[in-house]
């Protein structure tokens, strides 16, 4: 039995795009709405097919929905939010995708006090944007963290899990706040990390745009990728998840002064110790399966 009969995606972008044709591969017989605030992608969404039925306003979009997934940046969670409370069923299941999860949890809830909130944030995407980004398998062997309120009806999350189970998604149940600290590590800090690196080597009076393009080596072209992630979501990811962003970014910062005082003083035993024990960390990255063991990440090469 399929969890849900209709779907409504709201936000068509990298993630909104891929759900719809990872359920429509996975579930082909569930009804399937989208909407987008922009109409040029309401435009391109209907020109490739991506739903049954694409609407031109939220209100539209959720009225026959048992599941609603908000895939807009988390900084216009509550607007979408209230703009569908007065036609959304009593019964729908209101769920998102954003990274930050305590603050949209408290967001959802007052805006849609009468329907079961259910977040979750699959740990999967790129850094490419828009409907015609999206790919169905993008989900499969990724974690997709559901962060049910105390009180959630046991039912509503499981169906909830079973929907991105049924994508390929591995899941996992996780407390709001503690979802927070652990993506503002893995996730937030990492890329706040290569915003500031790419910003720098622009910014630098003695190389050139040019020179930095053109020699750029492996660790500064990887972190180039993540620095070019959608910048309106990540600056509503920094700013809804402040607290626990700037928590690591105390730690990361004193890590580096350690790491600055080793390399002022020759202290070679700490740099290898540091080196040594985080090059155990992408070992277990790759045998957990999330990255690909091959040189160079993969990249092939003529």
């Amino acid at each position: 039995m399929l969890p849900f009969a209709r779907v409504t995606i709201i936000g068509l972008g990298l993630i909104g795009s891929s759900l719809l044709r990872a359920i429509r591969a996975e579930m082909p017989t569930v009804i399937l709405t989208g909407h987008d605030a922009s109409a040029e992608v309401r435009e391109t969404a209907r020109r490739i097919g991506l739903a049954d039925d694409i609407t031109d306003t939220a209100g539209a979009a959720v009225t026959d929905a048992d599941l609603v997934i908000l895939c807009v940046p988390v900084g216009a969670m509550a607007a979408v939010a209230t703009d569908i409370a007065d036609d959304l069923p009593a019964d729908a299941i209101i769920s998102d995708v954003g990274s930050c999860k305590a603050e949209i949890l408290a967001a959802l809830t007052a805006a849609l006090p009468n329907n079961p909130i259910i977040p979750a944030h699959p740990v999967a995407g790129t850094e490419n944007s828009g409907p015609e980004a999206g790919f169905a398998s993008l989900f499969k062997g990724r974690w997709c963290i559901i962060t049910p309120p105390a009180d959630a009806n046991p039912v509503a999350v499981e169906r909830v899990s079973e929907l991105w189970k049924r994508i390929g998604a591995d899941v996992e149940i996780m407390d709001a706040a503690h979802h927070d600290l652990v993506l503002a590590v893995t996730s937030h800090l990492p890329h706040l990390i290569a915003y500031t690196i790419v910003g720098t080597a622009s910014d630098l009076e003695n190389v050139t745009r040019s020179e930095v393009i053109k020699y750029s080596a492996g660790g500064f072209r990887d972190f180039t990728r993540i620095a070019a992630s959608d910048p309106t979501m990540w600056r509503d990811v920094f700013l809804s998840n402040k607290e626990a962003v700037l928590e690591m970014l105390q730690r990361f910062s004193e890590d580096l002064s350690a790491l600055q005082r080793a390399i002022r003083w020759n202290d070679g035993d700490a740099l290898f110790n540091l080196f040594t024990r985080t090059r155990a960390i992408r070992r277990s990255i790759i045998e957990e399966g999330q990255d690909d063991p091959a040189p160079d990440f993969g990249r092939a090469h003529s």
